[in-house]
This record gives structure tokens, sequence and C-alpha cells, in this order.
């Protein structure tokens, strides 16, 4: 069984990119979503699994600047 944390992140982070592309109103939240499992599999995570997460962080913070930069 693989780390839970882990795979909430995944999870989050791919719903953020779903919803990002599609124009999703509440990407914003998934966004935060995906911060929140980010941090708890952060803690609980093997070095190689710290590595993916600090990736999908990456993605998750230009998924956020692109949802502030977008008009109302």
């Amino acid at each position: 069984m693989g780390n839970r944390y882990f795979q909430l992140a995944r999870e989050a982070v791919e719903r953020a990119e779903q919803m990002a592309t599609s124009g999703h109103p509440d990407t914003q939240n998934q966004i935060n979503v995906a911060l929140n499992n980010l941090s708890a599999a952060f803690h609980q995570s093997t070095s190689a699994e710290k590595e993916q997460l600090t990736s999908y962080q990456e993605v998750i913070q230009e998924l956020s600047h692109e949802a502030s930069n977008k008009p109302f």
C-alpha cells in the first residue's frame, strides 16, 4: 500500500489542473485543497516522493499565479 497522503496530493493536483484547463469557477478552491494535501503529504513521504511533491507544488504555484491573473 502506498502513501495515502501522497496519493491524495497527486489527485488534488490533477483535479486542479483539469479545472484550470476547463476554466472551472472553483479552481482556486481546488488549488487550496491541493496545497493542503501537498503539505500533509510532504511530512509523511520518502525522499523520492518529496521530489515528486516538489514538482506538484510547482504546478500548483503556476496554476495559482494564472488564476490570480485572470480577469473577473
